[in-house]
């Protein structure tokens, strides 16, 4: 049996543990009921802990909401978030003034750099039907150099993220979203100008890949000294190099071997999380991120001051008008509109 090219295999928890360059990663799949007047569930809330709601047995979490369910207004400082919307809506807020509405494929990049304010609410449009959600948010660390870059604010469109499929021999499709990163010859559309997945020697990778059942799809090599992590979040069992391993694992791999995946009796779902590690220490207090205690406490006191710009909405849970598409405000006043 050959498993040399597995370093180590690993629950997922929650969040899910990740490698450098990475920080963690949040999955939520949540299968909301109707939404109400409110944007909110059109449900009970009784017994919930509402504002720290986050219970794994439940078919749906409010998290931090109260009315709508979702992160009400929070600070950020020191990385970057890369929110990858799969299924249902979010509606994002923040202090200097940037906005939108995204999903259903899109993926929004946010450098914090120096601090920003942002919200993440998760708005209940259909009144009729279930309002499934399903987004991976991961932190992606900012080296040293880039910690007090101004914050920045990007949207990848689901329409400008490009699709490889690949057919094995038994016909069996691999399906693979880029949302950041390079496979043979695709690549994927730029992160955000002070990421350090902008430099492509850092080999930042980012892909959501569906395998499906029965199927065969080879991960090429890439440079040796990278992070690579695969994690495999939906399915029954998949083959890697032979090995047969369960799904909810974290399956941190070689990167600069090819490594074989095969499915068993139903499709699988994995994420791939790549780079090369920045290598410096990283000091996390929340939401704040830094290289030193000095560092930290600098942050803090930045907050404490300025609050990173303050709060222009009318609401820490804004939301958008009901009826509104998918859109992005940026900070510059720009206005991107989709259907």
């Amino acid at each position: 049996m050959n498993t040399s090219n597995i370093r180590s295999i690993r629950p997922l928890g929650f969040p899910w543990e990740t490698q450098d360059p990475f920080i963690f990663c949040a999955y939520h799949m949540d299968h909301y009921p109707k939404g109400n007047a409110d944007l909110g569930p059109d449900a009970s809330l009784g017994g919930r802990m509402i504002g720290q709601d986050f219970n794994p047995n439940q078919a749906w979490r409010m998290y931090h909401g109260k009315t709508v369910p979702g992160f009400p207004y929070h600070p950020h400082s020191g990385f970057e978030t890369v929110t990858i919307g799969t299924k249902g809506l979010v509606d994002h807020a923040d202090s200097l003034g940037a906005a939108g509405r995204f999903g259903n494929g899109d993926v929004q990049w946010m450098t914090a750099g120096k601090g920003v304010q942002h919200s993440e609410m998760f708005p209940l449009l259909d009144s009729e039907q279930e309002n499934t959600l399903e987004l991976f948010q991961i932190w992606l660390n900012l080296p040293a150099k880039s910690k007090q870059v101004d914050p920045h604010f990007k949207m990848l469109w689901s329409e400008d993220i490009p699709v490889v499929e690949v057919m094995d021999e038994q016909g069996k499709k691999t399906h693979i979203d880029l949302i950041t990163g390079r496979l043979n010859t695709t690549t994927g559309p730029a992160p955000a100008p002070n990421s350090w997945a902008t430099d492509p020697a850092n080999e930042v990778a980012i892909w959501t890949i569906k395998i499906e059942a029965g199927g065969t799809w080879t991960l090429p090599a890439a440079s040796a000294d990278l992070n690579r992590s695969l994690y495999f979040y939906h399915g029954d069992q998949v083959q890697v190099d032979e090995q047969s391993i369960g799904v909810n694992m974290i399956i941190d791999l070689q990167s600069d071997a090819e490594v074989t995946l095969r499915t068993e009796h139903e499709d699988g779902y994995f994420l791939l999380l790549q780079g090369k590690p920045i290598n410096e220490k990283v000091i996390q207090h929340g939401p704040f991120v830094a290289n030193s205690q000095a560092d930290l406490q600098r942050i803090f006191m930045e907050y404490r001051a300025t609050e990173f710009g303050g709060w222009p909405w009318p609401r820490p849970d804004q939301v958008h008008d009901r009826n509104r598409g998918r859109f992005a405000k940026h900070m510059d006043g720009r206005i991107e509109e989709k259907e």
